[in-house]
């Protein structure tokens, strides 16, 4: 996987013992990150001496020199010292910093076997296709190339792409046992944005939650990762803006079919009453892009980073904040219904779903004050 290359590489070094005296993690994804230190913490650090072998430090509160004296003076206590070093941008600030990239390269030439210093360059980022760097974090790496790269092994850290990821997950439920159907794989990757560590806590949960059969499928996915709930609830309010009906009740009967059913019905009128308030919101302060949406919906309130660029689409499908009013009126009528005990949740989900979906009867008044149970 090519995602996943660089870490192999350096993981294969420490589990040889073959390795430079400095290396520099350039890049911000968080899981590529957890993988090497993994690997150092196991290869290199008995569990026992961790609390003397391991040093966290930050080049915002001490000087690269000190560091590197510490790397230098052979512990008492430990066979093997790590360094984890953060704030490697302290070095591409204002004033000269030639000292500290002296101070290094004099180290590189002459380490303490007995020592390891990881500087980490988590204030870049490097996508999957390096060719689609943001020219800021081109610039930024460019500066460390040039400065540290004699000195030190450069590992990047790069977004890990779907493809690479789904493989990751077969990969790592078959090493655990299970066996992961593809589509839920690629759900899985896809529900979450491609977000690694939400990726592997997902499946972890997963894994527990079908322990007795060892099987996830998509209906598995669908039923217990909450992001996947959500794709489905975006796939339902894509098909009402467009005012596909057939293709709306289509979702709905997927939504229905899986996990809690009919029980969780309250639950999709909730999520639907919070869906088109976004696209209130959305409408009112005319949003056009993903940038302009975090700014206008407030903590608690914001979408997935997935669905950002499509409930922007969908918000502008309609003509009026009438329209969308009378949405959120139809959804409190609906949330009343489903509190009453009525014969049958799925036909009050239904009828909202076809009312949702058709076009409001002319001569609708204005709901310029609303107020729903929801």
């Amino acid at each position: 996987m090519r995602s996943f290359a660089a870490v192999e590489r350096f993981i294969a070094e420490v589990t040889a013992r073959k390795l430079r005296p400095i290396y520099v993690f350039a890049g911000d994804e968080a899981f590529l990150f957890k993988l090497c230190r993994d690997a150092i913490l196991e290869h290199l650090v008995s569990p026992d001496m961790r609390e003397f072998s391991v040093y966290e430090m930050d080049l915002g509160q001490v000087e690269m020199a000190e560091v590197l004296d510490g790397a230098r003076t052979a512990s008492l206590m430990a066979p093997f010292q790590v360094f984890f070093v953060r704030g490697l941008k302290n070095l591409y600030g204002r004033g000269s910093h030639e000292h500290a990239f002296k101070a290094i390269a004099d180290y590189a030439e002459r380490p303490n076997p007995d020592a390891l210093v990881v500087l980490i360059a988590d204030h870049i980022s490097i996508p999957a296709d390096a060719r689609r760097m943001e020219l800021t974090d081109r610039d930024r790496y460019q500066r460390i190339r040039e400065t540290l790269g004699t000195a030190c092994g450069v590992v990047e850290l790069t977004r890990v792409e779907e493809g690479d990821a789904a493989r990751w997950v077969s990969t790592r439920a078959a090493g655990q046992g299970f066996k992961i159907d593809s589509d839920a794989a690629r759900e899985l990757v896809d529900a979450l944005g491609g977000d690694m560590m939400m990726i592997a806590n997902e499946l972890e949960k997963l894994m527990l939650f079908v322990a007795a059969r060892k099987h996830i499928s998509l209906g598995d996915v669908e039923t217990n990762v909450l992001a996947a709930k959500q794709r489905s609830l975006y796939e339902l309010t894509d098909a009402i803006s467009a005012r596909d009906r057939v293709k709306a009740l289509e979702v709905l009967q997927a939504m229905l079919s899986s996990g809690e059913g009919e029980d969780a019905a309250i639950g999709h009128i909730y999520m639907l009453a919070k869906t088109f308030r976004q696209m209130l919101v959305i409408s009112q302060r005319q949003v056009r892009d993903s940038r302009a949406l975090w700014q206008a919906l407030w903590q608690g309130f914001r979408v997935p980073p997935f669905a950002a660029d499509d409930l922007i689409r969908q918000a502008r499908r309609y003509r009026s904040r009438r329209d969308l009013t009378r949405a959120l009126r139809l959804l409190a009528r609906a949330d009343l219904a489903l509190r009453s005990n009525p014969a049958s949740k799925r036909l009050v989900l239904e009828k909202l779903v076809l009312d949702l979906a058709s076009e409001p009867p002319p001569g609708l008044p204005a709901l310029e004050q609303l107020e729903a149970p929801i």
